[in-house]
């Protein structure tokens, strides 16, 4: 476990921006590599992400822009701003459609955590 930060500060525009094996574009705004393990804040823009599950990770997704759908365990959910959605560990997942969403996990995302079928 990593020693919690006593605090972050970071800008969207000072993130690191990286394109996702799962999702697409994500902006890594707070991550395991700011020296804290415990939750990841990312902004991902999702066209067609891949189904995957996470054995560790939680994640909430939260609708800022645009629309689409969710796979959820093989069942489908529209999403249009202001939606949330909560996915726990487990969950086999991808979304489609054109959206921008914050993405919330716990705890913090790593990639030896996401597996696909």
């Amino acid at each position: 476990m990593n020693k919690p930060a006593k605090w972050i500060v970071r800008h969207r525009d000072n993130a690191r921006a990286v394109v996702c094996s799962a999702c697409g574009q994500s902006t890594r705004i707070l991550t395991r590599a700011d020296g804290q393990d415990v939750v990841n804040f990312h902004v991902t823009h999702i066209l067609e992400s891949k189904r995957h599950y996470h054995k560790k990770c939680n994640e909430v997704y939260y609708i800022l822009e645009g629309s689409g759908k969710m796979e959820l365990d093989g069942e489908t959910v529209e999403l249009t701003p202001g939606t949330m959605v909560y996915i726990p560990a487990g969950t086999r997942h991808r979304g489609y459609g054109d959206f921008k969403t914050v993405v919330v996990g716990t705890p913090a995302f790593e990639e030896a955590d996401e597996y696909f079928d």
